[in-house]
């Protein structure tokens, strides 16, 4: 086991507690019982850190602990209550003694529980899991529901129109055009949608009849409203699209589009229009709920239109170890037999969840991205709203041209989205920056840690604001002069040495810092008194 650095614990007690980090301050002794409880609790929720000798409130203070002085001891209990491998460690900091328990996270599909009882904490206590949380955990470990049997369905509860829908599709995207004089039924059991002779529930999804859905798997639905205010009430439409989704897929876009207003921008002579909704973001919103939902819990998926925004809410949450921090980076298909369908005519690419995608056509519209922050443990709540931000950043984008955009990765939109907006760039899209730069589309300013980055010249100048351009520019020369003057300021007495003011901007070089030091001494705010390495920066008179 790995020590625990004095840096990760400092970086500790600045958190708030949550599912993986609890502390508590044990000064004399600490109930075992209780222990073994809050490392079921931790483990059910992919495991944490259990520190002992730390006080509960922010800002936390180490006050050391005696409890659990035969560590050994300690773990071997934990071992034989819990079936877990925990690893318990001392650590001492201004000669406070601080114990640490490292708690793995349980088996995929296996709750832990201590005397008959699922742990898990609920703010500051620990409270016994309900019944769904404890499905969803065992749910891990099941087969792909949409690939097993529906024992009650017949191949005649599935739609013939859905079926064609699904081979011409199939015909195009693969080009075997043999695939025309098939059976349907012997079309379906090679898209494995049909076992034997036996129906699974990804046909029924995809092409099961009205009736069939109705009977068989109500839950598999669309409800559509329309609503033109936040106000409560009924809504102004509502369509309820109980049938197999290659009955539906275009006429939900059909019933969207109906109020899909466009949005006018200028550029130059020309008024161009850019949709509320665009039709690719919508149709990969769709295909991301019908095939990720849990179709194993009650509940509809719902789309909710606004004028200038779509919520999309499917039910079962995120599947597991999916989150809405890192849906571009995880896939994690839960109904794996209906995505490999949806994948082989070519409605959707079999490696990817459609959610890179969406971002991208956001950024390239300059809309705000798409908002998954709704979403829980019961529902993926996805917010798309198609508000234009930024028409300058739109006209910039075009003129960065097609050819050159295409071949952009999701990283690049990611990173070239914060950089307009003034943002971090996150660690993942650090490394297409110098692709941006050497494509014209960004440029760099300052050197090493003092590094940052702003749109194009080519920006400013397309929105007719050259003057900012200028002062964005220079505006790290004149702070970087600010901070050298306040250090001479603070050397007053003595003045200061050339080698501290260099220390005061590591990223620039000894040519840049003198150059500044005299641009300082012109202004007369300050001046050199010796000669070389002995010569000193004091305040000008």
């Amino acid at each position: 086991m790995n020590r625990t650095s004095h840096e990760q614990i400092l970086e500790w007690l600045g958190k708030r507690e949550n599912e993986h980090l609890e502390f508590k301050e044990a000064k004399e002794r600490y109930d075992f019982e209780e222990l073994v409880k809050y490392c079921a609790a931790l483990s059910n929720e992919k495991g944490g850190s259990f520190i002992l000798g730390v006080t509960d409130a922010i800002p936390r203070r180490i006050v050391g602990t005696n409890a659990f002085h035969e560590i050994e001891r300690t773990q071997a209990g934990l071992t034989e209550r819990l079936g877990l491998k925990i690893e318990a460690e001392e650590s001492s900091h201004d000669g406070k003694r601080l114990l640490i328990f490292h708690v793995p996270s349980r088996p995929i599909g296996v709750p832990i529980q201590y005397k008959g009882a699922f742990w898990m904490r609920s703010g500051d206590s620990l409270v016994e899991m309900t019944v769904d949380q404890i499905k969803r955990i065992l749910d891990e470990s099941c087969p792909d529901f949409s690939a097993e049997i529906c024992r009650n369905a017949k191949f005649e509860d599935l739609s013939p129109e859905a079926i064609e829908n699904f081979r011409q599709r199939w015909i195009a995207k693969s080009g075997n055009k043999s695939l025309a004089t098939i059976q349907p039924a012997q079309l379906l059991k090679d898209a494995e949608l049909i076992v034997d002779t036996k129906i699974t529930y990804a046909a029924l999804v995809l092409f099961g009849s009205k009736e069939a859905l109705g009977k068989l798997l109500a839950q598999a639905e669309i409800v559509f409203e329309y609503r033109s205010s936040d106000a409560s009430g009924p809504a102004q439409q509502r369509i309820d699209y109980r049938e197999g989704f290659f009955l539906v897929y275009d006429k939900i876009w059909e019933t969207i589009n109906l109020r899909n207003d466009k949005q006018h921008y200028q550029d130059g002579l020309f008024v161009l229009d850019i949709p509320t909704f665009s039709e690719r973001t919508v149709r990969e919103a769709l295909l991301n709920a019908i095939s990720h939902r849990e179709y194993r819990m009650a509940g509809s998926i719902f789309v909710r239109q606004y004028p200038r925004r779509l919520e999309i809410v499917s039910t079962g949450g995120f599947p597991d170890n999916v989150n809405q921090n890192n849906i571009l980076w995880v896939q994690s298909p839960r109904n794996r037999r209906i995505a490999e369908a949806l994948a082989r005519c070519g409605i959707v690419e079999r490696s990817g969840q459609g959610a890179d995608l969406m971002f991208q056509e956001a950024i390239c519209q300059s809309k705000p991205l798409p908002d998954y922050s709704r979403s829980d443990r019961q529902q993926v709540f996805l917010i798309l709203r198609g508000e234009i931000q930024d028409e300058k950043f739109l006209r910039f984008l075009e003129k960065v041209g097609l050819e050159t955009m295409k071949s952009f990765s999701t990283e690049h939109f990611l990173a070239l989205d914060c950089i307009h907006k003034e943002k971090p760039v996150p660690e993942s899209c650090r490394d297409v920056i110098p692709h941006l730069v050497e494509l014209g589309v960004i440029e760099k300013i300052g050197r090493g840690r003092g590094t940052r980055y702003m749109l194009s010249h080519r920006f400013y100048t397309m929105t007719g604001k050259k003057g900012q351009y200028t002062r964005r520019k220079g505006l790290d020369r004149e702070t970087n002069k600010t901070l050298l003057l306040k250090h001479v300021e603070r050397c007053r007495d003595d003045g200061a040495k050339l080698a501290e003011l260099l220390q005061v901007l590591p990223s620039e070089s000894r040519n840049t810092v003198q150059k500044m030091l005299f641009e300082l001494k012109e202004d007369g705010k300050v001046k050199l008194i010796g000669k070389t390495s002995a010569g000193r920066w004091h305040v000008g008179n």
